[in-house]
């Protein structure tokens, strides 16, 4: 019998001749798996994924896939998110402790008693939170779909924004809303150095600065684009310049470079002494636990059933919605 250790992923030893590449295409097969993974994930991983993108486009494709198995190569709530939509379906993610900074700054026992306050407030909360969370929401929101979401509502409907108060304001900008934040935040995106993007774009005039709605404010009123990861992603192929200083996870710029060969991408900088701005939840995924997590179907994420029915409701007014908008990801 395989255990998942106190790590969270099965800490096995692989045989270093392995083509792991070859292995993992070979086990999609005998297993009817697909594999989705997160623009943030490691290159290696995004390479042999079936399906790269951001939390809205994840969310669709887990919705339509036949396969019998569902290999998340994300963070935790994406992989709750799955099988959320896919009850019947294994989901496995290749480390359990893969978790997410913004996710658990928003604890479901202190929402319910933050939401309790406000009854008469519709709850709208970002995908990037748990599955307690979703339940105690009324709509589900992606980077992607927030402001369109929150558009198609009456305008003097009152709002609970959860769990990102940087999303939460920067839609409350755009809208001219004032919906009630909750004071969550993601911690990648708020280490950029605004002196040091400034810096940089000494060095670099002509550079335009792109960033993530997850970023401070400070970084989004600099910013010459603000989009989601895939808006990101389509905005350096379609735009005339040649350089880029992106604000958000560095994983982004592997697919970006590969869709914009021409390009140059520049990483903007933390606020502190490393040279990168990676998530750590994220890379706590790699090609060998991936392997691993397919082979012997484990860590399996596991949901109670009336949780899962509660939360799915936010996120089916979500896809509905979206498709409404003609939204996709």
């Amino acid at each position: 019998m395989v255990d998942i250790n106190v790590d969270g992923f099965l800490n096995i030893e692989i045989d270093p001749s392995l083509d792991l590449f070859q292995e993992i295409n070979k086990l999609k097969k005998e297993k009817n798996a697909i594999v989705l993974a997160h623009y943030y994930q490691e290159p290696d991983i995004q390479d042999v994924a079936d399906y790269v993108g951001d939390s809205l486009g994840l969310a669709q494709k887990a919705a339509g896939t036949t396969a019998d198995m569902i290999v998340f190569a994300g963070v935790h709530f994406m992989a709750e998110t799955a099988k959320i939509l896919n009850p019947e379906k294994k989901v496995v993610l290749p480390d359990l402790k893969a978790g997410c900074s913004l996710s658990d700054s928003c604890p479901p026992g202190l929402f319910k008693a933050f939401k309790d306050k406000h009854p008469d407030h519709l709850v709208i909360s970002y995908i990037n939170c748990s599955a307690g969370i979703k339940a105690l929401s009324d709509i589900i929101c992606t980077s992607s779909n927030a402001k369109a979401i929150v558009d198609s509502l009456p305008p003097d409907q009152k709002i609970i924004f959860a769990p990102d108060k940087n999303l939460g304001s920067y839609i409350n900008k755009k809208t001219g809303r004032n919906m009630v934040l909750w004071n969550g935040a993601c911690m990648v995106h708020e280490i950029f150095s605004l002196e040091k993007i400034t810096k940089l774009k000494v060095r670099h005039p002509l550079a335009k600065i792109i960033a993530h709605p997850e970023c401070e404010e400070a970084i989004l009123n600099i910013a010459d684009f603000i989009g989601s990861t895939t808006q990101l992603l389509k905005y350096t192929q379609t735009d005339d310049a040649l350089v880029y200083i992106v604000a958000t996870e560095a994983g982004i710029l592997h697919k970006m470079q590969a869709n914009a060969p021409g390009k140059t991408l520049i990483a903007a900088p933390p606020d502190n002494s490393c040279a990168c701005n990676d998530c750590p939840h994220m890379k706590l995924n790699t090609l060998e636990k991936l392997y691993l997590c397919m082979k012997y179907e484990l860590p399996e994420i596991i949901m109670d059933e009336q949780l899962r029915l509660q939360s799915k409701v936010p996120i089916d007014r979500m896809m509905k919605m979206s498709q409404d908008l003609g939204i996709v990801g």
